[in-house]
């Protein structure tokens, strides 16, 4: 089953420290590219972080971004530094006793000085190991969105490739009348011209154009390349390279039956070929 490049998923978590929350977004791309947004203090993390990525994932550009939202309790923990609030206070009452109507102060207004309470940070290192395992349980969750968006695209695919098939039949099909009217309309010219014609000649003249126009192989080759898209759509891993490869030899084989085209029926046929085959590479675009 093939994969999509476009695809979204987002997972949160949990921890004593707060919450975490991944947001996963790709879309298409010839290469892998990967862009990440991550909080301050998770930067050394997105080593780690690529090769994780690209373990689940081949093409297409990713960004990816992590929220981090501290729990109400992680910063709880306050420390007094109680000697620098002892100057504090010494030199609060040391102006005061200068000052003739010295205005009152409170402990709070000690405890505001800049260095007198501490608070305790979280430790970001201990989420280095749940912030991983958080990827990759959405990253699993992306590529099974894109799976759901590369069923979409085969179904899309398969109905064109059958397009295909009954276009290249109904030409194969057309082609022995196309050739006797050919043989048919030269037979007459020829014998309109009011000259003796040697037959022998003629025929091999008409055996020459009919070589000229024969599509069998063009056909064959269309059919062939049906099945070999099909077949692709069953490989594992990556398979969009190889079907944009395809793409480019269905458009080849469309373009030389329309050079080929003696007959507006064969020439219509050759146009809704390479209206189809461009509705195929428009997707193929988007498969990993």
């Amino acid at each position: 089953m093939i994969h999509s490049m476009t695809g979204f998923a987002s997972s949160e978590s949990d921890t004593p420290q707060g919450t975490l929350l991944w947001e996963l977004r790709s879309v298409n791309h010839r290469y892998l590219e990967m862009q990440f947004k991550l909080p301050d203090g998770f930067r050394a993390l997105e080593p780690a972080l690529r090769e994780l990525i690209s373990r689940k994932l081949k093409r297409g550009k990713v960004d990816a971004t992590l929220h981090f939202r501290p729990a109400t309790t992680a910063a709880a923990n306050l420390t007094v530094n109680e000697e620098l609030a002892q100057q504090v206070i010494q030199q609060a009452e040391k102006l005061a006793a200068a000052i003739s109507t010295p205005q009152s102060f409170s402990s709070l207004d000690v405890l505001r000085w800049p260095g007198v309470v501490a608070e305790d940070g979280v430790d970001l290192k201990a989420l280095f190991d749940p912030a991983q395992a958080l990827l990759s349980e959405t990253l699993d969750a992306l590529v099974a969105n894109r799976a759901r968006e590369g069923e979409r695209i085969q179904a899309a695919l398969d109905e064109r490739l059958v397009q295909i098939d009954a276009l290249g039949s109904s030409v194969a099909a057309r082609m022995p009348l196309v050739l006797d009217g050919i043989r048919a309309r030269v037979r007459e010219r020829a014998l309109g011209l009011e000259i003796k014609v040697d037959d022998e000649r003629l025929e091999q003249e008409l055996v020459l154009l009919a070589q000229k126009m024969d599509v069998a192989e063009e056909l064959d080759r269309l059919h062939a390349h049906v099945a070999e898209t099909r077949e692709t759509f069953a490989m594992d891993g990556a398979v969009g390279r190889r079907l944009d490869f395809l793409m480019q030899e269905f458009n080849r084989e469309a373009n030389t039956l329309g050079s080929k085209s003696a007959d507006p029926e064969t020439t219509r046929a050759a146009v809704d070929l390479k209206v189809l085959i461009e509705q195929l590479r428009e997707q193929v675009q988007n498969v990993e």
